[in-house]
């Protein structure tokens, strides 16, 4: 078994941006020391909910190298470097290994759709130019494109492919990942609605956007899971749920990014085309986060 990037929960880290539409780094420090004062196993720079898709290649690389630097290695970084163009998930992988990542994560190349050949040595390109640990990104709902099982079974064999990120939906998927492929690589949920079915059949944790909003709940409801503690897990797994639901309401972060406003975290809008929230959506989100007592 190739050594584990983490354990527990990790947050899918919002991008804070301010009134003029640029990174707010003072924000950003703020929820990096707040995620990990309350029990987060490790930060996801630069991911899906980080909106990396509209930030530029300067940007990126900037996110990165302050998360880095701010972290001070109290957990470990994971950058999102993934591209649809595997030149660009080069430079941005060899940028973010410069600057101090400790892994990188790799979103199934989005829109020109490769085929399952293609992604093998798409991947394979990428983790014979960059020596460091690689999470494969699963979410076909979002890119178009998914790994076959054999897939996954193939690039498992190379030794910087250390984990995947499983936000097929798919339960019976990632089963058949976990029983062909966990002795090779780690699997983390990517849904926050799957954390304990998924971590029951030998998922090493989950990356989070529900850690956002709630770090310590979702740390602890990983880490009930790596103890043993199955009724500990389900409770907070139910209690959670109406919550978790609400902020895949709209497309995510859309409705994270607001439920953190709603909080005071003062993250700023998304960047378009994610526009704000409708009204109707809105009110049911606050709704919920008032049930937890997260807003009054």
């Amino acid at each position: 078994m190739k050594n584990t990037i983490f354990t527990g929960a990790a947050v899918a880290l919002v991008t804070p941006f301010a009134a003029d539409g640029s990174v707010d780094y003072d924000v950003l420090a703020r929820l990096i020391d707040d995620q990990i004062e309350n029990g987060t196993d490790a930060l996801v720079i630069t991911g899906t909910t980080g909106e990396s898709s509209t930030l530029t290649e300067e940007e990126h690389i900037e996110v990165i190298a302050f998360s880095v630097k701010h972290t001070a290695k109290r957990v470990p970084v994971i950058a999102g470097t993934g591209s649809n163009d595997t030149a660009c998930c080069i430079r941005l992988s060899k940028a973010a290994k410069e600057v101090g990542a400790d892994a990188l994560l790799l979103v199934t190349p989005y829109y020109n759709k490769t085929t399952q050949r293609g992604l093998v040595a798409h991947y394979t390109l990428v983790a014979d130019s960059v020596d460091l640990p690689i999470i494969l990104y699963n979410v076909p709902s979002r890119t178009g494109v998914g790994f076959s099982l054999d897939t996954i079974d193939t690039l498992a064999n190379h030794k910087n492919i250390v984990a995947i990120k499983e936000a097929s939906g798919n339960i019976s998927f990632s089963a058949q990942v976990i029983e062909r492929c966990a002795d090779r690589i780690d699997v983390y949920s990517g849904n926050d609605d799957q954390i304990v079915p998924m971590m029951s059949l030998g998922a090493k944790g989950v990356i989070s956007v529900l850690s956002n909003v709630i770090p310590q709940e979702t740390h602890d409801m990983a880490q009930a899971m790596l103890d043993g503690d199955l009724a500990k897990a389900m409770e907070l797994q139910i209690r959670y749920l109406g919550l978790i639901n609400d902020l895949f309401i709209e497309v995510n972060p859309i409705p994270v990014k607001e439920a953190m406003n709603l909080m005071g975290m003062n993250v700023g809008p998304c960047r378009l085309p994610l526009y704000e929230m409708a009204d109707n959506n809105r009110d049911a989100l606050r709704a919920e986060l008032v049930k937890h007592g997260l807003v009054k």
